[in-house]
């Protein structure tokens, strides 16, 4: 269950200095959460959503979390442009007894965009996987 308050070192920056937020907007399959010293013109936001489909053995939980970053372009220093990154999880659970192949992309996909091949975690964009999303590179 996710708090109303990421402050305790739950999400970091690029440097690895902690970002506090609170949540903003929640109902029963989603939260929104905003930076707690955050400008209201350029917001800064977390949002963790689920939606299902299906019935029975094709029944599929898309679940989502994203983190969108409004700033003031560096080309005519007036209009606000949103950056986004997210990461959505599509688990076959009317077909699966265990999380355990969630959890194993999930994994494999932290690593290939936060590391070198190393066991140091990068939080600056420089993993493999992040530094060809950013390039746009293969």
């Amino acid at each position: 269950m996710l708090s109303d308050t990421l402050n305790t070192n739950e999400v970091k920056d690029a440097a690895g200095v902690e970002v506090e937020f609170e949540r903003k907007l929640a109902n029963d399959r989603s939260k929104v959460y905003q930076e707690i010293d955050g400008a209201y013109a350029t917001p800064h936001l977390i949002t963790v959503s689920h939606s299902e489909t299906g019935t029975g053995l094709k029944q599929v939980r898309r679940s989502l979390a994203r983190v969108d970053l409004t700033v003031i372009s560096d080309v005519d220093d007036v209009t606000p442009v949103t950056a986004s990154a997210y990461k959505v999880v599509s688990i076959p659970q009317g077909a699966l007894l265990t999380n355990a192949a969630a959890k194993k992309v999930l994994a494999e996909l932290d690593s290939f965009c936060s590391t070198l091949g190393t066991s140091t975690i990068l939080l600056d964009g420089t993993g493999l996987g992040n530094a060809a999303l950013l390039a746009g590179s293969l």
